[in-house]
């Protein structure tokens, strides 16, 4: 009989993509499914996650990596997007929709809120999280305790998303500190504790109690022993494999619907000037601040490519393969198109006339993609910064790739190309618990960016 292979299942929960990978010890992935999943509604009509078919398919995933007979499960971990919270009652069932983090929060409420608690840069500054209605998932519970008082007296507790996925094989329900520590709002980065606001509305006792994110569970599911994480906020999932592999100070953009530049080495406070400019801090999962800034330009570049291709009759997939062109860039720079400053007008305002092919159009998208991407590193870059890596959808797209590199000229860039560092983040937090193996150095593979050159021509 063959050996079975040790495996590790993490489950990658994506706004748009659901995925199982199994890893096997040294962190190769030997198996990958993906879904994705109609969103449906919540009461007011709002597009939000199917918190139905999510908890179904994490069983229906694990039924069906049980069966595969060449793996041998020993643990189980899970990560997902922050700023979602699953309300659950006493026996565990969700009692309200999975509100998403778009959703128009009331401005009422929400300027009630800041005058009770010192006003909106006072309480970003504390909790190291600007103010973006529901993005601060903080707001989104103390929404439901004011619009729905009879709802949050049934709700037992309020788990993040990856912490609720955790419970369904674990029934135990926690709380962690990737998922608090991210623009929640909640946490007071000065006191290393919840915000006070937090106590005042009594929102700590609908809170799970803290447990360490890289600790584990054992639990079982089956009929079958495990030991499982408790999950971890996506963002934070990915800057593990670079904390394991390098010791000199680097800068990661995780690239995504959102595009986050990720400075573990920069542990100054935040200042009012950055909070203005949409940085903030994570916290890693070993509960060390973590300076950050955000552009949603997948987001963007999601909807433009889609406008460039219907403009121009072409399929969405060319975008894939463009290669950098410094000849079209010289060229947009006389139009006016610049990667160092702010566009005069936005991308989303041109008319796609002024471009001669889709080349064209993607490659000014893009300057305009790098000069917010530009901004937003520089805000938490610091002179020590020896190196920038790039994952995620850009880190293949030589278009951005090069255009980085040609702004950032006195420090190395790199595209990562490491398989899903966000699943293999939350596969290595819980390392030690399931593999005797070392933990691995080679994980990361990295393609080198130098400095387009024609720079004078």
């Amino acid at each position: 009989i063959m050996d079975k292979t040790p495996v590790i299942a993490v489950f990658d929960i994506g706004k748009t993509n659901k995925k199982i990978f199994l890893f096997d010890e040294h962190y190769h992935i030997v198996y990958t499914k993906s879904a994705r999943f109609i969103e449906t509604v919540d009461e007011d009509g709002y597009d939000c996650e199917n918190i139905d078919s999510l908890r179904l398919s994490v069983f229906e995933s694990l039924n069906e990596v049980l069966r595969i007979s060449d793996f041998d499960i020993k643990a189980i971990n899970f990560t997902s997007y922050g700023a979602s919270l699953v309300y659950i009652d006493e026996t565990g069932k969700p009692i309200a929709p999975l509100y998403n983090y778009l959703k128009p929060f009331p401005e009422k409420l929400r300027d009630e809120f800041y005058a009770k608690y010192g006003g909106c840069e006072k309480l970003s500054l504390e909790t190291a999280s600007p103010c973006s209605e529901s993005l601060n998932a903080g707001l989104q519970l103390y929404r439901i305790k004011n619009e729905q008082p009879e709802l949050f007296s049934r709700i037992k507790y309020a788990l993040h998303l990856p912490q609720y996925m955790s419970s369904l094989i674990t029934g135990n329900y926690y709380s962690d500190i990737t998922s608090i520590g991210c623009h929640t709002h909640l946490w007071d980065f000065g006191k290393n504790d919840y915000h006070h606001w937090v106590y005042e509305e009594q929102l700590d006792k609908k809170l799970a109690p803290i447990f360490p994110s890289d600790k584990a569970v054992n639990s079982s599911f089956m009929g079958r022993e495990y030991v499982e994480g408790i999950g971890l906020h996506d963002s934070s999932a990915a800057l593990i494999p670079y904390l394991i592999n390098f010791k000199e100070p680097f800068v990661l953009i995780s690239t995504g619907t959102w595009c986050i530049s990720l400075n573990p080495f920069n542990s100054n406070p935040i200042t009012p000037e950055e909070i203005q400019m949409n940085c903030l801090c994570y916290l890693s999962y070993k509960g060390n601040p973590v300076k950050a800034s955000r552009i949603f330009a997948g987001f963007k570049h999601e909807k433009e490519t889609k406008r460039i291709a219907d403009h121009f009759n072409a399929n969405t997939s060319v975008f894939r393969t463009v290669d950098y062109d410094e000849i079209l860039i010289q060229k947009l720079k006389e139009k006016g198109f610049s990667t160092k400053e702010k566009p005069k007008i936005p991308f989303a305002d041109i008319s796609l006339n002024e471009f001669a092919d889709v080349e064209e159009a993607y490659h000014a998208l893009m300057v305009e993609i790098i000069s917010e991407q530009y901004r937003s590193t520089r805000k938490i870059i610091q002179e020590t910064t020896k190196k920038i890596f790039v994952d995620g959808g850009f880190s293949k797209n030589e278009v951005y790739m090069n255009l980085l590199a040609k702004n950032f000229p006195d420090t190395e860039v790199y595209a990562a190309s490491m398989a899903q560092a966000t699943a293999l983040g939350t596969a290595l937090s819980i390392h030690h618990y399931w593999n005797s193996r070392p933990l691995p150095n080679d994980v990361i593979d990295l393609k080198y960016y130098s400095v387009p050159k024609c720079e004078s021509a």
